[in-house]
């Protein structure tokens, strides 16, 4: 197919009076290319580029020496080598506060650690003079560890070459996924902001993530939020074996920021000076017009997408290619620059190098051995993590919610109570933390409209606290991800997802990072935030807009899990949930939202605990497991079809945090379980908790486990099939004469 160019489709617009005149459109948006000058060189600090040439020696040969580890068999997973990349991101580092914020990809080894370098180096460090500072040293030695999957490192080993993190250093999280790390990028920057700290953020990606949908998610909110950040994108030409031209038609990646009106620059990611340069433009421009800036450094990375072979070795590049690359090379026209400029001489260059050699040298030597009787070299014994520790971190203790004042609704005078419908009790609930707590803010689509959201569940936020209630636009996993990076940063968001099935469009955001996070960076960093979601099966929303999250949520240890179903127990739950450090999602049933129940009338700040359930209705015959809106169905059931069932509200649905203690109570009573849920029987939690509980009760029953689910199929829009596809009141009672096996015990009048 022929596109016609703009000149010509002028020419025929002005030639032909059928064609419409074409008039162009103009951008006010920056674009530039940046180049350093001669000038630029001979102005910069010595000092300055004394302190990059020692980076950049030492990043190369710290990589040099991981594929040499890697090919010895120390370093288990691949090693992905920024070698050739470095010069680029060594030089924006460098132009970084102490506070500022910086993440990457996979392919991040030189980042992190010229960013712990930088944070270790002493004021006024030359390092034409003197000893390699210890600290400096300890941090190629923890980086080293951390890629080796060690101890030592700063994750424990957990974290390997994809996942680093050290937050002192301002390295907030390295990321496997493709495009996972821009979105919380702007999470950080969008912490700083509302925290006005003048801290800026960098994040670091490839051209293959600007690809990604989420790139595009991140800049545009970025710009939407005037929120202080730069993107670098390392435009290595490769994504894997695929070629930038054969992923975008537009290979000029700088030109992405146009549409978005991101200013933009392109920059020679080879020449550490024109980088310092455009680095210094972003910086000016955040600080005068607010809001971000794209950069696109155009580098090179000299081997393989891991490990220590030339990509023309696997034949998508040319060798010809690759050597005009290497001519390019900071790592030897730096050293060449320095010496023309006279910041050092021959003899101190050759001390830097010995200096950096022995530092990697060390390092490596200090986490392996000899094997017995053998050259081979093996990763020190004790330096592995305990096997033991496997789990330690998965989530947190919940010490911090040690000392809250809990309470039951029965604890309540029914005098000191008011009734109020249950969605009103979720806005009053979010309004009264961001009262308690300048921290915390609401994030999602549509929230600071409408006086409340789509359902009125952020009314009141508006008018008290406009800057802190955040619309965003329609794009779950970008959003999702900026309250992530807003959690690592110092906020407690609250992320409303408008419909349980939307989840699945911020699945990367959900599962492979808030779940994840806090146990891959080492198990000691807090992820505090809560997902609400709202399950809206049986009001004709469709397939697509009416699943239940909960079995879901729960194949990831991570999560807590919550389903209140009553205005009391909302509050008291989402009270737990807002003050916690590990992610929470509260599953919010449609159908409850205008149902009314007591809350105490002047009594906003108790909580109710995580894993504790509560009985709904007491009885004898059997037990009925049910949560959300099929508490009222199951107890209408029991009512009807006179069986004295006791029906338990577990309250928290996660299977870590589920209350066995008082499930296992009421069936060593009853002797039959059986698992009520209204949704698809496929993604159900019913089979995982009748699983878990065959192996914990199996010699307290009298009857196998049943279940209680909707159909195969999802719930569709025709009224009819909506409700056949969802379990109700006849689904119960047929379950609950089935699990009795036909013994009935008829409850008195």
């Amino acid at each position: 197919m022929n596109f016609p160019c703009a000149a010509r489709a002028g020419t025929i617009a002005n030639g032909d009076m059928d064609v419409p005149k074409l008039v162009p459109l103009k951008t006010n948006v920056p674009w530039f290319r940046i180049e350093a000058t001669e000038a630029d060189w001979k102005k910069e600090d010595p000092l300055v580029l004394a302190q990059l040439l020692e980076q950049l020696l030492l990043v190369r040969k710290f990589e040099e020496r991981i594929l040499e580890l890697f090919k010895s068999g120390c370093v288990h997973g691949p090693a992905h080598a920024s070698i050739g990349q470095e010069g680029g991101s060594i030089a924006a580092i460098s132009m970084l506060s102490e506070g500022d914020k910086i993440n990457g990809t996979h392919r991040a080894h030189h980042q992190f650690l010229s960013r712990f370098l930088y944070h270790e180096m002493p004021a006024n460090y030359d390092p034409r003079n003197g000893d390699f500072p210890d600290m400096m040293q300890d941090a190629v030695y923890r980086s080293m560890a951390e890629i080796m999957g060690l101890t030592p490192g700063y994750c424990g080993g957990r974290g390997g070459s994809m996942h680093m993190r050290r937050d002192e250093a301002g390295v907030l999280g390295t990321n496997a996924i493709v495009g996972g790390n821009p979105p919380q990028a702007t999470g950080y920057a969008l912490a700083d902001k509302l925290l006005g700290t003048g801290n800026i953020t960098v994040t670091f990606f490839g051209d293959g993530a600007m690809q990604n949908g989420a790139a595009y998610e991140s800049m545009n909110m970025a710009a939407l939020y005037d929120l202080p950040m730069i993107f670098i994108v390392e435009n290595n030409l490769y994504g894997v074996s695929t070629h930038v031209s054969d992923a975008t038609r537009e290979t000029r990646l700088s030109a992405r920021g146009q549409g978005l009106a991101v200013p933009s620059l392109e920059v020679d990611g080879m020449n550490v000076m024109a980088m310092r340069k455009a680095m210094d433009w972003a910086l000016k421009q955040i600080r005068d017009q607010n809001g971000p800036v794209l950069i696109e450094s155009q580098t090179y990375r000299f081997f393989h997408q891991h490990g220590p072979m030339r990509g023309s070795a696997f034949g998508y590049r040319e060798k010809e290619e690759e050597k005009a690359w290497r001519a390019r090379d900071p790592f030897k026209t730096l050293p060449e620059r320095c010496l023309e400029l006279g910041v050092i001489d021959k003899k101190g260059l050759a001390r830097i190098n010995q200096r950096t050699d022995h530092s990697v040298q060390a390092a490596a030597e200090a986490l392996t051995e000899n094997e017995p009787h053998s050259n081979q070299i093996r990763i020190i014994p004790s330096l592995w993590p305990d096997a033991g520790s496997v789990e330690s971190g998965i989530r947190g203790d919940l010490s911090e919610l040690t000392g809250q004042r809990t309470m039951e609704v029965e604890d309540v005078d029914p005098a000191k109570t008011r009734n109020i419908k249950f969605i009103e009790a979720i806005a009053a609930a979010q309004l009264h933390a961001m009262e308690r707590d300048e921290r915390v803010i609401v994030i999602g689509e549509d929230v600071h409209r409408l006086n409340g959201g789509t359902v009125g569940a952020t009314k009141g936020i508006a008018e008290k606290f406009p800057d802190r209630l955040i619309g965003t636009p329609i794009a779950e996993n970008g959003f999702t991800g900026m309250g992530l990076g807003a959690a690592i940063n110092g906020l407690r968001p609250i992320i409303e997802i408008m419909y349980a099935d939307f989840c699945l469009v911020a699945a990367d955001q959900l599962f492979n990072q808030i779940a994840k996070v806090r146990h891959m960076f080492g198990g000691e960093s807090a992820v505090p935030l809560i997902v609400r979601i709202r399950a809206a099966g049986g009001h004709g929303y469709g397939s697509q807009h009416s699943m239940d999250p909960s079995g879901l949520f729960a194949l990831w240890p991570g999560w807590r899990v919550i389903a209140p179903s009553t205005p009391f127990d909302y509050i008291g739950l989402f009270n737990s949930a807002v003050q916690c450090d590990d992610p929470v999602v509260i599953v919010e049933c449609q159908t409850l939202y205008q149902e009314e129940g007591p809350v105490p009338a002047n009594d906003m700040d108790y909580c109710i605990p995580f894993g504790k359930a509560r009985v709904i209705r007491p009885g004898s015959a059997c037990t009925i497991l049910a949560c959300g809106n099929m508490t009222p169905i199951c107890t209408e059931a029991v009512e009807k079809c006179g069986v004295d069932a006791e029906v338990i509200d577990p309250r928290t649905l996660d299977p870590i945090s589920m209350d066995w203690d008082t499930i296992s109570a009421s069936v060593k009573r009853t002797n039959r379980l059986l698992v009520a849920e209204q949704t698809a029987r496929g993604p159900s939690l019913g089979a995982r908790i009748a699983q878990e509980g065959q192996e914990r009760l199996f010699d307290w029953l009298d009857h196998q486990i049943l279940r209680v689910s909707g159909s195969q199929s999802a719930p569709v829009v025709s009224k009819i099939l909506e409700q056949a596809a969802l379990a109700g009141v006849n689904e119960v009672i047929e379950g609950i004469h089935a699990v009795m096996g036909g013994n009935v015990h008829e409850v008195a009048e």
